[in-house]
């Protein structure tokens, strides 16, 4: 008869165990457990003594409507291959999801493809996420740079400027100081910043690498941080003179912000868009992630909602009270006005219904459209983008 499961922090020596699970799970090496060794938290499976399953989470702040939201983000989970078909899997995000949660996490963030599973744990993906590849002669021939001078490499003033963009999307990762280490060590990132002669540092470029087997190359973007639309032609335009060495630039998922710069400055219109595996939002504590999210300043209003509990099997009625740059939720009798299902909640938090007809369209009730209009202005004022992966 098999051991019990039982589920534990891991040790130096589960790390290890871990480790080669992961490659023998993934077929391949993950080089975050190495580099998040003194970052992550890792939380396994055991059976008996033997590491079964297991995943790496970390508590970061995401910015959510221009505020620090603390987040659980989870990664590099996986399940022995032997263990799989009994709901592991299900079990072990329970246990990954715990101590971050006692450290104060409000909401949680992954990336996977495993979607449809993602979904019943309550996860849900509040955008789309493409990974786009265009031509360097296109972009040279397209976009110039004026007066704008590149220099190489990181400084103070440009991780400034990253993090004042960062506060303008909902989605983005306060990224730590080990963030950009990380980063350029497990991708072997060079890093170039763009500035008008005397003027503060305007964008903020990261990219990569991978050689053609007969000659060039191919670039790969992974930071796209641009003040204006100035700063982003420049960037697309020092892209474009890579044209004697790369073929192609492919900004890869999810590093391209949601703007159409690329698409209505290029001259031909022919780049190729390849769709990803979204990142995924859960409301880990619905009135705690509401109280410290940001807020439009200047909107006042009260809208009486109706959210599934954790058990999706029934509902719990709130009002959602928001004025003047805050907002708090507070159970109540009245009727719901809209109704949520956690997943839909997700979404209406990162600004994914842009509008009533885009939520009515995802399955959200409402008594009627302006009542679900003036839940829906509460988050469009900034949009979803997660450039950032764990």
């Amino acid at each position: 008869m098999s051991p019990q499961l039982t589920f534990a922090p891991a040790d130096d020596a589960l790390w290890q165990q871990y480790d080669q699970l992961a490659t023998r799970a993934y077929g391949h090496p993950l080089q975050d457990i190495t580099h998040l060794r003194n970052q992550a938290d890792l939380q396994v499976a055991l059976r008996g003594s033997r590491v079964v399953a297991g995943g790496l989470g970390l508590l970061v702040n995401q910015f959510f409507g221009g505020a620090p939201v603390p987040s659980a983000c989870l990664g590099d989970g996986c399940v022995a291959p032997e263990e799989r078909g009994d709901h592991l899997a299900t079990r072990m995000t329970t246990e990954r999801l715990r101590p971050l949660i006692d450290q104060g996490a409000a909401i949680s963030t992954i990336s996977t493809s495993s979607t449809g599973y993602a979904r019943r744990l309550g996860w849900e993906a509040p955008v789309d996420v493409l990974a786009w590849a265009v031509a360097t002669d296109d972009l040279k021939k397209s976009f110039t740079g004026e007066d704008f001078e590149v220099e190489h490499g990181l400084s103070d003033e440009a991780a400034t400027l990253q993090h004042r963009l960062a506060r303008q999307w909902n989605g983005p990762v306060h990224r730590p100081a080990w963030w950009t280490r990380w980063k350029e060590a497990k991708s072997n990132l060079t890093t170039y910043r763009f500035a008008r002669p005397g003027l503060p540092t305007a964008g903020l470029l990261t990219l990569t690498t991978q050689r053609h087997e007969r000659h060039g190359m191919t670039l790969i973007v992974h930071d796209f941080w641009a003040a204006d639309q100035p700063a982003t032609h420049a960037m697309l335009a020092f892209l474009g003179r890579h044209n004697t060495r790369a073929r192609t630039v492919t900004f890869r998922r999810g590093a391209l912000p949601p703007y159409p710069t690329l698409l209505h400055g290029l001259r031909h219109h022919r780049p190729t868009a390849e769709s990803w595996h979204p990142w995924m939002l859960r409301i880990l504590d619905a009135p705690k992630a509401i109280q410290l999210r940001g807020w439009p300043t200047g909107l006042t209003t009260t809208v009486p909602i109706e959210i599934e509990n954790d058990a999706g099997d029934t509902s719990r009625r709130w009002a959602l009270h928001v004025e003047d740059g805050t907002a708090e939720l507070t159970p109540t009798t009245t009727e719901a006005q809209v109704t949520l299902t956690r997943r839909q909640l997700a979404v209406w938090y990162a600004g994914g219904y842009r509008t009533a007809t885009s939520a009515r369209m995802a399955g959200v009730h409402a008594v009627s459209q302006e009542a679900l209009s003036d839940l829906i202005r509460t988050t469009i004022d900034h949009e979803p983008w997660l450039p950032d992966h764990v």
